[in-house]
């Protein structure tokens, strides 16, 4: 049986031209669904919490659920073991992955989402940490971390805020701004409106292009009668051809 996990892995808070989350706030809506009446907002990725769970919840309560924040909890351990959803928004990663380990977070999180089942939503940094590490982040160490090794909710890394022109990276994947991951069980499904990059380790220096609705988790390329296929795993698991292309 695969995980229960349930993610949605945005890559950034705010599109140009629109507010906090508007460019996404359908998909939240059909992630959350009705069965989620209020969700865990976990703001240290900034300074001002205050401010930023109030930007939160004024959001999320125009969609239907209320929002607690975690930093307004004595018990922040406690308020992830009763919360429905999490969200972790944006801000510098390395403050946020700091303020998780101060509070004995870490497994706590993985036990909500990966086994118990609970939504997890984040947002640039919040996605950030949902990967293996944060060794992909844009961000500056303004603040250091026991550990670089993040929540671990999927097996591969994402970097947020992807620009295009470094065509040398070694990332393992790049989120565009105005994309995100819906990660359902063992499957995770490209969403948004400018897709994402996905970066082989050892085969191929050119990366592969992922656009709507294409299915990406971790990568293996074969090789059948001069074409290639692109196989996505999980645990080495559940392989699943997802796209497939003729480099001849």
């Amino acid at each position: 049986m695969g995980s229960p996990r349930r993610l949605l892995l945005v890559s950034n808070s705010t599109l140009h031209g629109g507010g906090y989350l508007g460019h996404c706030q359908q998909h939240i809506q059909s992630f959350l669904g009705q069965k989620v009446k209020r969700v865990l907002f976990i703001p240290y990725a900034l300074h001002d919490r205050d401010a930023y769970a109030r930007t939160a919840r004024e959001k999320f309560e125009s969609l239907g659920y209320g929002l607690d924040s975690i930093h307004e909890s004595c018990d922040p351990v406690e308020a992830v073991r009763k919360s429905e959803a999490i969200f972790i928004g944006g801000g510098n990663t390395f403050r946020l992955l700091k303020a998780l380990y101060d509070n004995s977070l870490i497994h706590e999180i993985r036990k909500r989402v990966l086994e118990d089942g609970i939504p997890y939503m984040g947002s640039s940094a919040g996605t950030n940490v949902a990967t293996t590490s944060i060794n992909t982040t844009n961000d500056m160490p303004i603040v250091y971390p026991p550990s670089l090794q993040a929540l671990g909710l999927v097996p591969f890394n994402i970097n947020p805020h992807y620009l295009d022109p470094d065509v040398k990276s070694t990332h393992m994947g790049g989120l565009r701004e105005g994309a995100m991951l819906l990660v359902e069980g063992d499957k995770a499904t490209l969403q948004g409106v400018t897709g994402a990059r996905l970066f082989l380790r050892e085969y191929e220096k050119k990366p592969h292009h992922s656009t709507f609705g294409n299915v990406i988790l971790s990568w293996q390329v074969t090789r059948e009668r001069n074409s290639y296929f692109l196989l996505a795993f999980l645990a080495i698991q559940s392989v699943t051809v997802i796209e497939y292309r003729n480099y001849a």
